[in-house]
């Protein structure tokens, strides 16, 4: 099972990033670097996946297989969905008017996003103890973090240091947590094994 998921996340960092550089050479303009930009970011998150199964190697994690399967399946499904959304939905805002339609298609990945927030409680819900303990505090240093990072970029924001437009602060918060969390998770289990 390992050595499968890890030939799909190989697979998909190939391929998100051929095709990410792919529609940089193949779609102009704006919308070209927007999908671009969203493959190339996939490969690397992949590419942080494979690193956080190196380095996690399942040592920290003494869930019991079944419960692991069904989280990976779930958060596959999940980011698969997000990724088909956020491409529709950046496809198709180029392409209307309407202000009530424009909020809805705007809002095409947030329950896939809900889908992964529901694995990651499902999966702490049911594991053990020592685990939960892992997980917990690596959410709580994550959140720390990122709430720091962000406080720190609206302080140079208000302060004309910087100029970040809100959305673009705003999109990368959840991706940010994602990451700190990672590796949090890295650092906290060393602590317990």
């Amino acid at each position: 099972m390992a050595h499968a998921l890890d030939r799909w996340i190989i697979g998909g960092v190939l391929a998100c990033g051929a095709t990410g550089l792919a529609l940089l050479r193949l779609v102009p303009g704006d919308t070209g670097q927007t999908l671009s930009g969203i493959c190339i970011g996939m490969a690397v998150s992949l590419s942080f996946v494979a690193l956080l199964r190196r380095q996690l190697s399942f040592a920290c994690d003494t869930a019991p297989p079944a419960l692991r399967r069904r989280y990976s399946r779930e958060m596959m499904v999940a980011m698969g969905t997000y990724v088909v959304l956020l491409v529709l939905s950046i496809a198709l805002l180029k392409r209307v008017e309407g202000t009530a339609l424009r909020a809805c298609i705007a809002l095409l990945p947030v329950p896939s996003i809900a889908m992964t927030l529901r694995a990651m409680i499902r999966y702490i819900r049911d594991v053990d103890e020592l685990q939960q303990r892992i997980e917990l505090q690596a959410v709580s240093f994550a959140a720390a973090f990122v709430s720091l990072l962000y406080l720190t970029g609206g302080l140079l924001q208000a302060a004309r240091v910087l100029d970040i437009p809100a959305s673009a602060a705003m999109i990368w918060v959840f991706p940010m947590v994602c990451l700190a969390y990672g590796l949090a998770k890295i650092v906290v289990s060393r602590r317990y094994h």
